[in-house]
């Protein structure tokens, strides 16, 4: 692995957190498995595990995919099941 490589994990990682600041403005629920995508791409590359060239996109979307999938299967409502609020934010 190329040096060059190695020390763009830092870029990997600002990349990450500026998708997960992305989610909190749009709350789409998808910029965060993007950035924990990014995040773990980061780390493989810190540690030095991560390929080169295409295959560190490819690692990013298949990270970022589980990543999704595992967001989605823990934080989705249950089947049947409406999200609904008795009370105003603003009541006493």
């Amino acid at each position: 692995m190329t040096d060059t490589l190695v020390t763009t994990w830092w870029a990997w990682a600002s990349f990450g957190v500026i998708l997960a600041l992305a989610e909190m403005v749009v709350p789409a629920f998808v910029f965060l498995g993007f950035g924990i995508g990014a995040m773990l791409t980061a780390l493989l590359l810190l540690v030095g595990v991560a390929p080169s060239g295409a295959g560190l996109l490819l690692t990013f979307a298949v990270l970022s995919l589980i990543s999704w999938l595992a967001l989605r299967h823990f934080f989705k409502p249950k089947h049947d099941q409406v999200k609904t609020f008795d009370r105003d934010i603003n009541d006493h």
